[in-house]
Parts: structure tokens; C-alpha cells; sequence
């Protein structure tokens, strides 16, 4: 990537932006394969009100975004601030990003992260109790349940009776944020405009102020330095100067693990199972792993299933400097999307791009490029919880399988848009029985 001095942007859609923006957040896979198809591998969409997309889906230029260092661009996620902070990792950048990166990462790896597993597996014992037997529901609600219990034990340590007032106010946030008008709201006005902020605030400021007392009491318990919850790690943590993090810090942070963690992952599985339940031969080959205690195959399904359903379609940066890239001089504030959902459907990568099949992970067939399976982004911001999502997705697949037997509903689904996220239309709708 070099200096910019002429610059040219990839042709695109010639609509307004007007209609750009609606197109988009209703469908935005069929908007990102029709231009791809149209305009190539790079090209630009008109989304936001001051700021073009440059969307990128071929792997040099993808790598080359990855491997940019924190001088070279921002994070391109001011729609989250005001909800996230000013201090959450997906906010952050430069040096304040990397120090809380730092902080943020010991409890997502090593035996701290073996302890978890278990959390997961009693969250799915639960919920299985819950599902209804021998008619269709909807498993991504339970999916939700699982991913809510896991994240307020594992994150935020606190279980049992006196946290239905912190579930109800999550649960609130979670569906606002999940909901379209979130993403239009913020999107289309700005979210610093008076409507986004009172749009926001009545999902928000509840959960705000169940934080700060959670973060009181944590602060306060007299076995802090005993518990494996993330919220007390993270109390403990200490930069290289010795500073902690402070109370606003840790409110920013325990958001945003809320954000990225729930939604994502609670999709992601009901995507895998509306996959699995229409290939019976995936299906039976991973219940015989869940119950030999193997976990290959497990492995092999989650990384095809975020592989042909990303759960997330783009990674996005906003450049600090005029660049040169596949090609084309960009200038500084262009926001560069690579596209997720691209990639992953790329034929020379993946052979048969759209049939789902677990075994090309398997044995080195996957694909060469360090950067071809992006489902949580890459480089300095890749996902910090990639390691903790794909663990909780595998207990949760194997404790499924091997306790219950599941069956398809109705046609394949399609994905529909959910906020950031895209989920089965149905909720990945299924008949389970015992």
C-alpha cells in the first residue's frame, strides 16, 4: 500500500443514497452479489450519509487491509459508539486500542478458557429441558437463552436468584439492537442526531445503570481475586504502567463483550443446525463424534457453517492516509470494506461454494490463504472472543446432538437481516425429540 496523489474511486451502483441505504440493510447479500457480478472484486456503494463504502472481496486486497497497522486506518464503527463508549475495543484505536487489547485478552485463552466449557455445557442442559419435543419451534430463542446464560456466568459472574432485573435489561437492549430501526435510525440520521440519541436511550441508560452497580459490588467482593468470571479478571488486570482499568472502561468493555458475544454466536449456532438438519449424513457423523468424545468433525462444521452463513458480512476500516489499493488511489476518510460474505463464496477458495460441507476443513483441505475464512476479521483488530465463540459453539453443538435427535421444518431458510447480523428467516426451525 502506498501514497495516493490521484484519486479514483471503483465504479458502483449509480443510485442515490437514499435508496442505497434501504437496499442494503434489507438485503444486503443480493446488493453485494449484484454489484460484485456487475462491477468486479472492488467497487463502491453509497450507504451512509458522508461516506462511501470501497468494497473488497479479492484476497490480495483483503490481506493487504488486514495487515495494515494501527497508523494506517480507524476503526470504521462510529455507528457503535453510543452505545458501546468511548472505551470498548471495537471503538478504540491506536495505542488506547492496543493497551485494552492487552488487558481484554488473557481470560480468552489457556486453561481459563477450558474452565468455561463447562459453564456452556450446563447453559444447553438447561435450555434442552426448555425446548419443546415433537412439534416446531424456533431454535435460535433457545440459542439466545444459552448464549445470554453463558455470557452473564462466564463475563459478568453472576447467576441464580437476584439477576433477573440485569437479564430483563439486557434482554431489552439485545432486541433493540437487533431490530432494523436500530441500524436505520443510527445510520440514517447520525448517531450523534437528538432522534438516534432518544431512540437509543431507553434501551441504553437502564442497562447503564445495572453496570455500574454490578461493577460496585464486583469491586467490593471480598473474594475478588479467587473468581474466574471475566468482570473480576478484568478488575485485577494491570497495564504495563500498573494502571487499571477505570469504572467507565469496564462498563464499556462488559457492553461490548455483551454485543459481540450474544447475538453473534446465538446465530451462528442456529445457523449450523438449520444447515446440519438438511444434510442427515453431516448431522449423524457429528452426533457419533459428539458421543465417542472427538471433536474434529465439531470443529470442521462450525468453521463451514460461519464459513457459508457469516453471521457478520464485512470488516470495515476508515483510512488515516491516501492509499493505493488493488489499483485504486483512495483518500483519507474512505471507509474500505472487505466483505465477509464474498470471500467465503469465492470458488477458486472454496470449491463448491454454496453446498455445505464440513470435510473441506478437514485433513489440510481447507483453504491456503491465512486470509480466505474471515468470519472474525483479521489483523490487529481481529476478534478478540474468536477462540471463546467457536469453543461455545462446538460444546453447544455436541451437548445438542448427543442428548436429542433434529429435524428440518418446512424449505431451506434464507437469511434475513437482524441489525448488523443476518439470521435464518425462521429462527432455524426444527422438531427435536428425546
Amino acid at each position: 500500500m502506498t501514497t495516493a496523489t490521484s484519486f479514483a474511486a471503483p465504479p458502483g451502483p449509480r443510485l442515490p443514497r437514499a435508496l442505497q441505504l434501504p437496499r442494503f440493510v434489507v438485503r444486503p447479500g443480493g446488493v453485494l452479489a449484484r454489484s460484485q457480478a456487475r462491477y468486479g472484486d472492488i467497487f463502491t456503494l453509497r450507504i451512509e450519509p458522508h461516506a462511501d463504502w470501497v468494497v473488497v472481496s479479492e484476497p490480495d486486497a483483503v490481506a493487504a487491509i488486514f495487515r495494515m497497522g494501527p497508523q494506517d486506518f480507524r476503526a470504521g464503527t462510529d455507528i457503535l459508539r453510543p452505545v458501546l463508549g468511548d472505551h470498548s475495543l471495537l471503538t478504540l484505536d491506536g495505542e488506547e486500542h492496543l493497551r485494552q487489547r492487552r488487558l481484554l485478552l488473557p481470560p480468552f485463552h489457556g486453561d481459563r478458557m477450558q474452565r468455561y466449557r463447562e459453564v456452556v455445557r450446563d447453559a444447553t442442559l438447561a435450555a434442552l429441558d426448555r425446548m419443546p419435543q415433537d412439534r416446531p419451534f424456533a431454535l435460535r430463542e433457545h440459542t439466545q437463552a444459552i448464549t445470554l446464560d453463558v455470557i452473564l456466568r462466564a463475563v459478568f459472574g453472576v447467576e441464580g436468584a437476584g439477576t433477573s432485573r440485569l437479564r430483563r435489561r439486557l434482554e431489552r437492549l439485545l432486541h433493540w439492537l437487533s431490530g432494523p430501526a436500530a441500524l436505520l435510525a443510527q445510520t440514517a440520521l447520525g448517531p450523534d442526531s437528538r432522534l438516534a440519541r432518544a431512540h437509543r436511550s431507553t434501551a441504553v441508560d437502564p442497562v447503564d445503570v445495572e453496570l455500574r452497580r454490578l461493577i460496585t459490588q464486583r469491586r467490593a467482593a471480598p473474594d475478588l481475586d479467587e473468581r474466574d468470571d471475566i468482570l473480576s479478571m478484568l478488575l485485577l488486570a494491570r497495564d504495563e504502567d500498573g494502571g487499571a482499568m477505570t469504572d467507565v472502561e469496564l462498563r464499556d468493555e462488559l457492553l461490548t463483550l455483551l454485543v459481540a458475544g450474544h447475538e453473534t454466536t446465538a446465530t451462528g449456532l442456529a445457523w449450523a443446525m438449520e444447515r446440519l438438519t438438511r444434510t442427515p449424513q453431516t448431522l449423524d457423523r457429528l452426533s457419533a463424534e459428539a458421543r465417542a468424545g472427538g471433536s474434529a468433525y465439531t470443529d470442521a462444521v462450525v468453521k463451514e457453517t460461519l464459513r457459508l452463513r457469516p453471521v457478520v458480512m464485512a470488516v470495515m476500516r476508515t483510512l488515516e492516509a491516501d492509499t493505493v489499493l488493488a489499483g485504486h488511489a483512495l483518500p483519507a476518510r474512505t471507509k474500505v470494506v472487505a466483505s465477509i460474505y464474498l470471500m467465503h463464496r469465492r470458488p477458486e477458495l472454496y470449491p463448491e461454494p454454496f453446498a455445505f460441507r464440513p470435510e473441506r476443513f478437514l485433513g489440510g483441505d481447507g483453504p491456503s490463504s491465512a486470509y480466505a475464512w474471515i468470519p472474525f476479521g483479521g489483523g490487529i483488530r481481529r476478534c478478540i472472543g474468536a477462540a471463546f465463540a467457536q469453543m461455545e459453539m462446538e460444546v453447544v453443538l455436541q451437548t445438542l446432538v448427543a442428548q436429542a435427535r433434529f429435524a428440518p421444518v418446512g424449505p431451506p431458510e434464507h437469511a434475513v437481516r437482524r441489525s448488523v447480523t443476518r439470521a435464518p428467516q425462521r429462527g432455524g426451525e426444527v422438531v427435536m425429540s428425546r
